[in-house]
Order: structure tokens, then sequence, then C-alpha cells
């Protein structure tokens, strides 16, 4: 599967004088290729919530501040090569140029096998989040990319971190884990994942993850798992469907349909976050506690919302697309970066 049609201009320019996270301002027309962050081979850092609390709700200060520094620099790759990615839609720049330095970016990571080695289970549950982003990534500058060496190291690269994580969440997850967020992100790293290498096995497994996450929904609509998180339940309600929707369109897209199973499962675990945004009061009944958007701690924003521009692409509902307009251009790094450019130009082309 590819996201946009393949381009007959192909080249690459390099520059090498800065740091990819302190790219300059580019002109218009120019596309400056700066060299990739040091890779990061290993991960290790424990949960961020407190002690003794079940609902995992309150985040102990120092953990947090721990995991936030482990993941700096995978977050900031994620968030540059997304960057670099979406310009693939600027109309002044050479796609060609955009894929190929995008491409050589996560080679570089892929020749050195970063994230190989992840020594806590927190790090084998949150990584996913970061695969998924990885593959939305490659899905939008696949089709340009010129090097071969670099697309084959690419692919054996995700293939490999991709089968550790099905291993992971098939024998070793948490029970509770294994029917939220974290394995909804790995599930959408799976459905990228797969359209790009083409593995029926890891397509198959995405679409088993993505449908038993679905499928726990209760008849409102809520997600069990993310209702116990206390005054996080709709945040991480919200955070459950991004994956679960983009996993859902890329892999009809591949010929697997999730959309409409299990009573329309998908379609009523959106219905019940969105008509919760204005008060919260839903969730609060479910959860037991008022929620964080709701009591002064927290509030929405864009990228709570960018899994709405894949949503439209299954329904293309008016109340939807008016609640996505308020916040447009969505955008998450998580899922490939733009999202009003990304799915846009898949309403295009299908």
């Amino acid at each position: 599967m590819t996201f946009l049609k393949t381009s007959a201009c192909l080249f690459f320019v390099s520059f090498s004088l800065f740091s990819i996270s302190t790219r300059p301002a580019e002109a218009a027309g120019m596309f400056l290729c700066l060299s990739p962050p040091d890779p990061v081979y290993t991960l290790a850092y424990g949960s961020r919530y407190a002690d003794g609390d079940a609902s995992r709700s309150t985040i102990n200060a120092a953990r947090n501040a721990e995991a936030k520094e482990a993941l700096e620099p995978v977050d900031n790759f994620l968030r540059d090569v997304s960057e670099m990615a979406n310009k693939i839609y600027d109309p002044d720049l050479d796609k060609g140029v955009v894929a190929n330095c995008t491409m050589s970016h996560i080679a570089t990571w892929a020749r050195a096998n970063a994230l190989a080695d992840l020594q806590s289970q927190t790090a084998k549950m949150t990584i996913g989040s970061r695969l998924a982003s990885l593959g939305m990534v490659i899905l939008q500058i696949e089709p340009y990319a010129a090097s071969q060496a670099d697309r084959e190291i690419v692919k054996t690269w995700l293939a490999g971190l991709m089968e550790r994580q099905m291993e992971f969440w098939e024998r070793d997850a948490p029970d509770g884990a294994s029917q939220g967020n974290l394995r909804a992100w790995s599930a959408m790293a799976g459905a990228a994942i797969a359209a790009y290498t083409n593995d029926p096995v890891v397509r198959g497994w995405a679409a088993w993850s993505t449908n038993y996450i679905l499928c726990t929904a209760d008849a409102d609509g809520a997600l069990p798992q993310e209702m116990s998180r206390g005054k996080l339940a709709l945040h991480y309600q919200l955070h459950a469907i991004a994956p679960l929707t983009v996993s859902s369109v890329l892999l009809e897209r591949q010929g697997v349909r999730i959309a409409g199973r299990c009573e329309d499962a998908l379609r009523r675990v959106v219905s019940f976050a969105v008509n919760d945004l204005q008060t919260g009061q839903m969730t609060a009944q479910k959860a037991g506690r008022v929620q964080s958007f709701f009591d002064g701690s927290a509030q929405i924003k864009a990228w709570n919302l960018a899994w709405l521009e894949a949503y439209l692409t299954l329904d293309n509902d008016r109340q939807l697309d008016a609640l996505a307009e308020r916040y447009r251009p969505l955008g998450y790094s998580k899922l490939g970066g733009n999202q009003t450019k990304i799915w846009n130009e898949m309403r295009r082309q299908f």
C-alpha cells in the first residue's frame, strides 16, 4: 500500500552542518537535509505513576522526569522525521529530496539497530506508539524514496522490532494493559509496518489486537480499561481512539475491515468520547472521578483529536467534521504529523 503516487523526480541533497533539532528556516523551494541525531539503542525506565495507585492516574514527579529524559531523544527524532515527511505535501519542494532525506535519517537508526534493547517492561509497553509514528512516516515517503539499500534496511529493522512487540503482547504483557491503549498503539504500528512490508502475519496480528480492544467496549462505547484510569479516563479513551481509528483505516486499505465489528464498536467508542467532551459527566460516572479536562488540571488540545481526520475517511459525519474544523490543522507526531494533510491526500486517492 502507498499513500501517494510514485514520483519520477528523485535526487538527494544533503547538508550536515547543523543538527536536525536546530533546523534553520528553509527558503521557498529549498529543502535542507541535515544530519540525523545519534540513534538510541537502549531504553530502561519505569512507570510514571505513584506506587499503590491502581488507577495509574497520580503522576510521580521524579519518575515522570526520568521517563521523559530517557524518551526525549527518541521523541525529538520522531517529531523531526514527521515534520520532514510532511513536507512531501509542500508543492514548492521536490518530493524525492524530502523522501530520500527522511528515509536516510531512519536508515541511520535502522543500521544501528536502534530501540532494540528494551530493558524494562514499561519501555516494552510504550515503544508501540513510537513504532506507529515511524510506520506512518514511512508510508508518506516510501513512494518517493530512491535508495533501495535504505528501504531494505528499514524494512528489516522494523520487522524485527515488530516481531518482538508481538511476542511481548502475547507472552509477557500485563492483562490490563493488553486490553487498553498501549496495545492499541502497538497494533497501529503493526498495521502501518505491514502496509510497508506486506507481512500477512503482522497484518493479522494488528487486526486481531485492534478487534480485541474494540470488542471490550461496553454498550455506551466506553472502554473498560480506560475507564479504570480515574480522572484520566476520558484522556485515555481519546488516547486509545487515535490508534484504533488509524489502524482501522490502514487495515481497510489492506483489505481487512475492522469498522462495523462488535456491533459497530469503533463508532460507539468514538461517539461516547465526543459526546462527553462538553461536560465529562458520562466518563466521570463510570470512572468515579471528575475528569482532568474539567477539574482545571488539563485542557483538550488539537492533538487529543488529531485522529478525527482519519475517522472522517470512514464516516463523513458533518458534526465530527465541524469539530475537526475548530482545531485544524490537526497534528500529532505519533500519528505521523500533520493529519489534515495526510488524510486529505488519502481521501483524494480512495
